[in-house]
């Protein structure tokens, strides 16, 4: 399976950039993660958006979920177009029914994922681990039965995040503070508890994501080399992972 950084950014996008969204692709499978703001726009570079198959929403935040309605306009245009008629699922939690219901338009279709459950999605099982967030919402362990990759969402540091993201191939971790910073009451992590996530659970390579828009972003990958011996990337757009 194949990754590409979309957006990254925490809060709102720094010029000509996006906020949260990934796009997971496998034999010509291909899973938006997130759709954040400017999210639609910076997509378009890699893929036309109606080759995208499915998309999987972690929660309802607008860093996360901006462009959903966009990216439903530019479903319904196509339709014209191009004389398309495809339905576009868009699998997400229903502990926020109202941002739930909002996923459904003309041509695309909320589906209700169970978080204790593993969901299949093209090529991919998709786990759930409810994060610490204002929120609620869910990071994920994707697999397609020879890699694995972790996407913690948004979040604070929790010990649970070791035995779910233990021995995955790519962790990409909510870096939002800097190491001298408490991101806790934020729902947020610093470049240290990233990395130690990575490093407790035997990860082989770590990106780190949702970046501050201040400071010296390279200062993150230096202090979590700090904590995690393994490869460490800054998320940044075009970032691509695996094949």
């Amino acid at each position: 399976m194949k990754l590409t950084v979309i957006g990254y950014w925490g809060g709102f996008p720094a010029p000509v950039s996006a906020t949260s969204s990934y796009l997971l692709e496998k034999d010509g499978f291909s899973l938006l993660i997130d759709v954040g703001s400017g999210a639609l726009s910076r997509l378009q570079q890699f893929k036309h958006v109606l080759d995208i198959d499915a998309v999987i929403l972690s929660h309802y935040h607008h860093d996360h979920v901006a462009d959903i309605g966009v990216l439903q306009y530019a479903w319904l245009v196509q339709s014209y177009v191009v004389g398309n008629k495809d339905i576009l699922p868009i699998y997400a939690h229903t502990e926020d029914r109202e941002g739930f219901n909002k996923l459904t338009h003309e041509y695309t279709e909320a589906i209700a994922y169970n978080p204790s459950e593993t969901l299949t999605v093209g090529p991919f099982q998709i786990d759930f681990l409810k994060t610490k967030h204002p929120v609620p919402c869910y990071g994920m362990r994707i697999t397609d039965g020879e890699k694995v990759l972790v996407y913690t969402a948004d979040t604070s540091f929790q010990e649970e995040w070791i035995s779910f993201s233990r021995d995955a191939d790519v962790l990409i971790t909510d870096c939002n503070f800097y190491e001298d910073q408490d991101g806790s009451q934020a729902g947020h992590m610093t470049s240290i508890e990233g990395a130690t996530i990575a490093r407790e659970a035997n990860v082989k390579e770590l990106i780190l994501s949702h970046l501050p828009q201040y400071g010296n972003r390279q200062e993150l990958v230096e202090q979590a080399s700090k904590v995690f011996a393994g490869s460490i990337q800054l998320a940044e757009e075009g970032l691509t992972w695996g094949k």
